[in-house]
Parts: C-alpha cells; structure tokens; sequence
C-alpha cells in the first residue's frame, strides 16, 4: 500500500481514501495553496425547503427586534460604550456583568452539548454567517448570474458589456445589503432612535460613527463577496472544535459508504447488486451542490457545515434512477457502520445535566436580582464633626433603579439602631426607571453611642411600603477614643 493511496475495508467493500486531497488539505484550496472558487448549484428539495423558512424567520427577528420595547425598554440592546445592557426588556448593568457571563457560559455549554449530541446543524440552519450567505447573498447572484454553470461561464469570459454590467449590478447590491445589515447591528448597540438620528444629521455632525459605519460595511462586503466560505474553514473555530466534541454517537450529515459503494455510473436496467455496485451512481451532484466545495463520500470534514444541501441533490438522483433515499442522511458513524441506533450517553447525559443546574442557578439570579442597587461612600477628604453633642458624618449616595417602574425610598440606619439622618433635601427621594439617583446625607450618632473611633454602620433603603429594597455596609467616624 503506498503513502499517497489508504485502502480501508469496510464491510466487505473497499473504499478509496486519499488523504492528499482531503485529509490534509482544503477542499477549497488547491495544492500550490490558491484559491479554488467554488460555484455551488441552487440546492433544492425539502431540507432546502425547511432551511429556507427557519433562515426566512431567523431574518425576520433579526430586522425586527430593534424595533421592540418592553415597558419602554429595547426588547434586546448591548451598549458597550454607554454600558446600558437589556435583555427582553430589562435593564442589566456593569454590575450584573456575572449574570450575563454565566449566561455565556450556559450558551457555550448548550451549543457543546447540541454538537456533540446533533453535529454542526447550528452552522448548517442558524448561524448568521450561513443565514446571509445562503439566504440573501447566494441568492442574489443565483438571480443575476444564473446556476452554476452559468456562473462558471461567466467568470471564464472576458470583461465585456455583459459581465461588467452583471458584476457591478451584483457587487452594488452587495454594498447596499451589507449597509443595512450594518445599520440594523448598530441599532442593536445604540437603538434605532440614535441610528435615526446619525442618519438624520449626517456624517459631519458623527464623523466616527460614520468611519466605523463605513469600516464594518467594508468588512461584510468582503465576507460575503469574497471571502465566503473561507469564514468557516479558516476564521471560525468551530469547525476545528467539532472534532473533539463529536464521536461515532454524534448525529451528522453522513454517506453510507456500506451501502454505496462500490460506486459506478448508472446503466437503465443493470441488476446493480449482482454486478457487486453500490447504490452510488457517482454523479458527483452531491458535490457541486456543497456550498463548501467539498465531496461528502470521503467522510466527515472540517468544511461540512451540516446545511443538508447533498441530501437533497442525493436523494433527487435517488428517486429519478429507482434507488431507495437516504444514501446520504442525517445518522451516527455507529449507525451507519455498526446498525446501532442513536441513543442518548453518558457524556451527553453529564454535560445535560451541568447546563440545567446552570440553567437553574441562572433563573435563580435573575429572579433575587435587587429591584434597586444603593450606596453610601464618604466623600474624599471629609472627615467627622461634632454639633449638640451628637457626631455627624457626610455620606453620597448613589441609587441605581433597576426595575421598570418609579421608585420613591426613603434611607433609615439599620445598625447602630440610634442613628438619624439629616436630608440635604426632602426625605423621600425619587428615582425614575432605569435611572441613577445621587445626594447627600449627614447620620448622626450620641457621642456617648460611640465606642469606637471607626464603627461599620448598616444603611437601609425603603420603598413607600416600608420594604427593605437594599441595604449597605460602610463605616463611621468619631473622635479617637483610649480603651482601658
């Protein structure tokens, strides 16, 4: 057996495996390391068909959350730069930063446990890279350039009156589509009030908004003009982590290599069993269809996002020569090699199990998050005082409203019990939603209530029902005391 040729028996057929053309390489790269330009065929059939809606919807959530308000609130909003975070309408700040932490976690676990149990179907059905490209982008050039050969044609042909004119028009639309998908993202930073205003008031009036604007347009230009697929084989690591989270349990895309081969072309009427032929007539249609330029026969691959595509052409050739579906289907290495069904273990059953205790502790924090955040800092530099036998301290306080509704508190000294508290204004302070509220009081302790010349003291904050909302710890000043 030579180096370049690995012959591998399996069930009593023998497979040809080349692992210089896909094992240790890029099906979308040849050998000298240029790029080998993929042209896929329109896929069609009823993965494509339920693909189709699932990236329809996923579209339509995408260009209309923005536009959602809950009690006020964005539906879903991540302001880096002003550090105003919401999530189905409620306001999540730099000091909720843990809870949205552990949310990424439980959503890694979960995507974890999706792969190791289901493949990459996040990549073939929701990933935005997949959802533009296939559904928008793809589309667009299917309805100015044509199918696939005639794509082929096209970028073959000299630059005349009939290829400028269709590669400005599809590389314009381009450029207007990858403005509005930037626009919409900005929307889910700022809100859509704010993007309107930019708009509005041009580039002069926001000059850095305008360059960024113009840099992130640049930059999904060229994901989805040029570098398309590379995103997946090359940038995202997901591909390159699928291959230690899946096993032969994994559910993927997979071609049953014991009942399709050998492959050999079709003949009308050949008893294709007796001649020793698999069901795999070698019509390569799985392979021009893959948008990633791969051939699903030669195994699993890094580039195989699970999109379905070459079970629909598959089963298309299948029902047209007589021959049962599903030479190519969604099943487990075990399923295909061994007969063993798909079943539920106990690697899956543990990372399950982690993510809902996450989960779980997640739901927890949400539901005891304070309804408000208080807090009571002296002042740089102050110090104490002493007026009519009583010590007083300064203390700022900041109110942090977290909830959807106008808050009215009012502050009380937990412990000590004796300590009173003089409002630089009224006694009831007002903070409207999502707002943060600052002031200043003076306590005041007996000086005979004093024991130390540094005391921590409990602050209260009440709502009008006398509910404690929050509390806070600090310390209090007094004079220097000799203890015998």
């Amino acid at each position: 057996m030579s180096d370049i040729e690995e012959i591998e028996v399996r069930g009593g057929q023998g497979q040809v495996l080349d692992p210089e053309t896909y094992r240790d390489s890029i099906g979308t790269m040849e050998q000298s390391g240029k790029r080998k330009w993929v042209f896929p065929r329109k896929p069609k059939g009823k993965y494509t068909n339920y693909r189709n809606i699932v990236s329809y919807l996923l579209l339509i959530i995408y260009f209309s959350l923005p536009f959602i308000k809950i009690n006020g609130n964005p539906l879903l909003m991540f302001n880096v730069i002003d550090r105003e975070f919401f999530i189905f309408g409620q306001p999540f700040y730099p000091q909720d930063f843990f809870i949205l932490t552990l949310g990424a976690i439980a959503s890694l676990i979960f995507i974890i446990v999706f792969t190791i149990a289901f493949g990459r179907i996040f990549c073939g059905w929701i990933c935005p890279q997949t959802i533009f490209m296939e559904s928008i982008f793809r589309k667009i050039e299917y309805l100015i350039e044509g199918d696939r050969n005639k794509q082929m044609k096209l970028d073959r042909q000299e630059w005349n009156s009939e290829k400028i004119w269709k590669r400005s028009l599809k590389w314009s639309i381009y450029i207007i589509i990858s403005l509005i998908i930037t626009h919409f993202m900005f929307m889910y930073i700022v809100g859509y009030e704010e993007v309107f205003k930019i708009v509005s008031e041009g580039p002069f009036a926001h000059p850095t908004n305008f360059i960024v604007m113009i840099l992130l347009t640049a930059a999904f230009y060229f994901v989805f003009a040029w570098f398309r697929e590379q995103v997946c084989t090359l940038v995202c690591p997901y591909g390159r982590l699928q291959g230690v989270l899946i096993d032969k349990d994994t559910i993927n895309v997979f071609y049953d290599f014991k009942r399709g081969e050998n492959r050999a072309k079709w003949r009308k009427g050949e008893d294709r069993k007796a001649a020793g032929k698999g069901d795999c007539i070698d019509c390569h249609q799985c392979v021009v269809v893959c948008p990633t330029g791969i051939d699903i026969r030669d195994g699993q691959q890094l580039e195989c996002i699970n999109c379905t595509a070459c079970i629909d052409a598959c089963d298309e050739v299948m029902e047209k020569v007589g021959l049962p579906k599903g030479l190519i289907r969604y099943a487990s290495e075990n399923e295909i090699e061994k007969e063993i069904p798909f079943k539920f273990t106990g690697r899956m059953k543990g990372f399950s199990i982690f993510l809902f205790l996450l989960v779980g502790f997640l739901g927890y924090l949400l539901y005891s998050r304070g309804e408000m955040e208080a807090k009571f800092i002296k002042p740089a530099g102050s110090t104490f005082f002493v007026k009519e036998g009583k010590i007083i301290n300064t203390y700022n306080y900041t109110f942090l409203n977290k909830t959807n509704d106008k808050k009215i508190v009012t502050i009380k000294v937990i412990a000590p019990a004796h300590g009173e508290i003089t409002y630089s204004a009224s006694s009831k302070i007002s903070v409207d939603r999502d707002k943060i509220s600052k002031g200043t009081i003076n306590i005041s302790f007996p000086e005979n209530e004093m024991k130390l010349s540094k005391q921590n003291i409990t602050i209260g904050v009440y709502d009008m029902k006398g509910k404690l909302i929050d509390s806070y710890q600090t310390y209090f000043e007094g004079p220097f005391k000799l203890q015998f």
